[in-house]
């Protein structure tokens, strides 16, 4: 019994002497972390390869700042118009008995849309014709009754007096026979006038009135037309202008014709194209704008009297103009700015740096850079989320974007070098197993084990 108990105090006086070494020594702490352990960790920091601090590069898409040749244009909103509108009216009154054309048709300069019924004026034709008959019939007696007369009065057989009535009878009837053919020709007239033609090439709008109706000469403001006829080709735009431009379209305009586009939006697909043919001479003083109109082909009618469409007036060409995509232009407090991709040295990812920019104009979605860029610059043209100044950015690789939803879960990464872990492929398979190389002095993952 004595030796048990002296052998358990001297176990536990070793214990106590051992303990009391450690602590003392620094090789075990009460806290549960040892001073190896923070020196450990430290060291592992400044490494920089498990330290909290590092952080993957991101992968951007750049596009190079080129250096091509960019009109100076003027964009506005304009109308089309129609160059010639004529509004159909009836120039007789009377029943309207035919309509030979149907809503939207197109016509011919000449071509009969209307009929009414004529037959009153044919008989007003039939009787002016007749008066010329019978006064050309009186016109002939009179004058062989002159012939008759004439060699009388050279032989005294009749007196001067009587032979200048004859001649003044023949004078009368000639002016009567005049006049007749006049009424005749007014008669033919308003026959022709109960054929209603189309007077210009174009293209009808809606008929107001129906075959049976009656319709009337009235040419008043109140008067209602049979239908409107537009051409339309070719046609007009109009559109305003601020009058601050005013002097440049001038001195352009001086130089030549200037070209003017109609797009169908602002930046889309081009419709037609004419050149400026009005500016107004006068500009308005309550908007500061001028009106200027372009002549336009329209062969295929792909343009409508009254459609809004957008304008833009090629003043010149800049031969040499800073281009960028519009996707790389951000907004910012100071002005607008882009990323530039910095390359790094040898394995070193690249940065992204801010670079302030002015912008000159914007060509749909191209933008003209006025100053800030010189050209072959890498510009990012997405911007990932959380990107600054000095981020560690690189290009696409080989894998990148292909690894994302694999079935198994696995995720296609890029081979590690120089002992760093592989990196995932962005997207949804950021987080699956890398099934890369193994590190080195690193145990090599199996394929398909699930990330612990």
């Amino acid at each position: 019994m004595k030796r048990f108990v002296i052998l358990l105090v001297g176990l536990l006086i070793i214990g106590a002497a051992l303990g009391l070494g450690a602590w003392q020594t620094g090789r075990w702490s009460p806290f549960g972390d040892t001073a190896a352990g923070k020196d450990g960790k430290k060291e592992a920091s400044k490494d920089g390869k498990a330290g909290k601090g590092s952080r993957p590069a991101t992968v951007v898409r750049t596009a190079k700042v080129e250096i091509a040749p960019m009109p100076v244009v003027i964009d506005v909103v304009g109308t089309i118009e129609s160059e010639h509108v004529v509004a159909v009216r009836p120039q007789v009154s009377g029943l309207l008995t035919q309509v030979m054309v149907k809503e939207g048709d197109r016509v011919n300069s000449g071509q009969v849309m209307f009929r009414i019924d004529s037959r009153s004026f044919d008989a007003s034709v039939n009787q002016a014709r007749a008066a010329v008959a019978r006064d050309q019939a009186n016109l002939e007696l009179a004058r062989a009754n002159e012939r008759r007369l004439k060699p009388l009065l050279d032989r005294d057989f009749i007196t001067r007096a009587e032979y200048e009535t004859v001649v003044a009878n023949v004078a009368a009837l000639e002016a009567q026979v005049a006049s007749n053919k006049a009424q005749l020709e007014q008669a033919q007239v308003q026959l022709d006038y109960t054929y209603i033609r189309a007077t210009i090439d174009g293209r009808l709008g809606a008929l107001s009135v129906r075959a049976g109706n009656l319709v009337s000469a009235s040419t008043g403001s109140t008067s209602v037309p049979l239908v409107t006829i537009n051409r339309t080709n070719p046609v007009l735009v109009s559109f305003n202008v601020a009058q601050e431009t005013l002097p440049a379209v001038r001195r352009f305009q001086s130089s030549g014709e200037l070209n003017v586009q109609v797009l169908r939006e602002q930046g889309q697909e081009v419709l037609a194209q004419g050149k400026l043919v009005f500016i107004d001479n006068a500009v308005n003083a309550q908007t500061g704008t001028i009106i200027m109109k372009a002549r336009l082909v329209n062969d295929k009618e792909t343009l409508w009297p009254g459609q809004f469409v957008a304008v833009r007036i090629v003043l010149t060409t800049e031969p040499e103009a800073v281009v960028i995509p519009e996707a790389a232009v951000q907004p910012g407090q100071q002005g607008s700015f882009v990323y530039v991709f910095q390359p790094g040295e040898g394995d070193a990812p690249g940065r992204a740096r801010v670079q302030p920019v002015k912008i000159d104009r914007q060509l749909g979605d191209r933008v003209v850079i006025a100053s800030g860029l010189k050209g072959g610059e890498l510009v990012i043209t997405e911007v990932p989320p959380g990107l600054s100044p000095g981020s560690p950015v690189r290009l696409p690789g080989k894998g990148d974007g292909k690894g994302a939803g694999r079935k198994g879960g696995e995720g296609k990464g890029t081979e590690s070098k120089g002992g760093a872990a592989a990196e995932p492929a962005p997207g949804k398979g950021a987080d699956a197993p890398k099934a890369g190389k193994a590190a080195d002095g690193a145990a090599p993952e199996r394929k398909g084990e699930p990330q612990k």
